[in-house]
């Protein structure tokens, strides 16, 4: 018996192969690994165009002789060169990152024990939901004189504005974050013997990190403006950032205040672009919430 050939014939249409399914759409044709050279490149050219940008405008609004006392970028880079040179800006710099660490690190262990505690009891939240709140909306302006009248001139003032200013977002960003859990995620939590401490290493914490990584962030700006209020308010023996804008307003000195506000700017967003949003893309990705 003649053995029958089976295989297409030249011309004709062969039909697709679907053995891979739908996973062949998400795949690229030609995977090419970037160098760590082009990747870095990449990451950058926002940033890099966005400075360009901000100090073309600036440059331009200095030039156009609306703005007289408008400082120029090239004066304001002067400013902290001469900072540089007198050994202010590196003492400064290290003072007020050394009290932001510190401060936002005791917030963290102060403030997000308290969200729990108030999440996990009824009774709590009806209490201390409100302070919070209140001391949430309150200006670190106003927190730095009850500092002041509370603990004098001191490191301990500072720090305690920073506390002030950071543990009640920290308190409610992670009552917030927990609330937006699924209920069916908590009651296949429970089915599945999720009860106690359990539930939230299992279930809630890893449902929520998303918005406890949002909450983390927003404690830190907080923190963070509050320390720049009490540096600028208070006179402590070790000057930061806010000292030196205190002194660029003494003297009235529009190129210094724009210098220490550059400082300011440019600590938060590096602080944002190392710590917080590499974290934030790591846990999205995982979730497949980003590509």
């Amino acid at each position: 018996m003649p053995v029958t050939d089976l295989s297409p014939v030249r011309g004709e249409d062969v039909p697709p192969d679907f053995s891979s399914g739908a996973d062949v759409l998400d795949s690229p044709t030609a995977p090419a690994v970037p160098t760590l050279f082009r990747r870095s490149v990449k990451r950058a050219t926002a940033p890099v165009l966005a400075a360009v940008f901000v100090l073309s405008v600036w440059q331009l609004a200095a030039l156009s002789g609306l703005f007289p006392r408008l400082p120029s970028p090239v004066a304001v880079l002067d400013e902290l060169a001469k900072l540089l040179r007198d050994g202010i800006l590196l003492p400064a710099l290290g003072q007020s990152l050394g009290r932001a660490v510190t401060g936002f690190a005791a917030a963290v262990l102060l403030g997000v024990p308290l969200g729990l505690l108030v999440y996990r009891y009824g009774a709590v939240r009806t209490v201390l939901t409100p302070v919070l709140a209140a001391f949430q909306s309150l200006p670190a302006a106003a927190l730095v004189p009850l500092a002041v009248v509370a603990f004098g001139e001191s490191e301990r003032s500072v720090y305690s504005v920073v506390l002030l200013g950071a543990v009640p977002s920290l308190s409610m960003g992670v009552v917030g974050a927990l609330d937006q859990v699924p209920v069916l995620l908590r009651r296949a939590g429970r089915a599945m013997g999720a009860t106690g401490l359990r539930a939230y290493r299992h279930v809630l914490v890893p449902a929520a990190l998303p918005g406890l990584i949002a909450t983390l962030r927003q404690g830190w700006t907080f923190g963070w403006r509050a320390l720049m209020t009490a540096e600028l308010i208070t006179s402590t023996p070790l000057p930061g950032v806010g000292r030196i804008l205190d002194t660029g307003k003494q003297e009235d000195s529009f190129a210094l205040v724009m210098a220490s506000v550059a400082l300011i700017l440019a600590i938060g967003v590096l602080v944002e672009a190392m710590v917080f949003r590499p974290v934030e893309k790591r846990v999205l990705y995982h979730r497949g919430l980003l590509v």
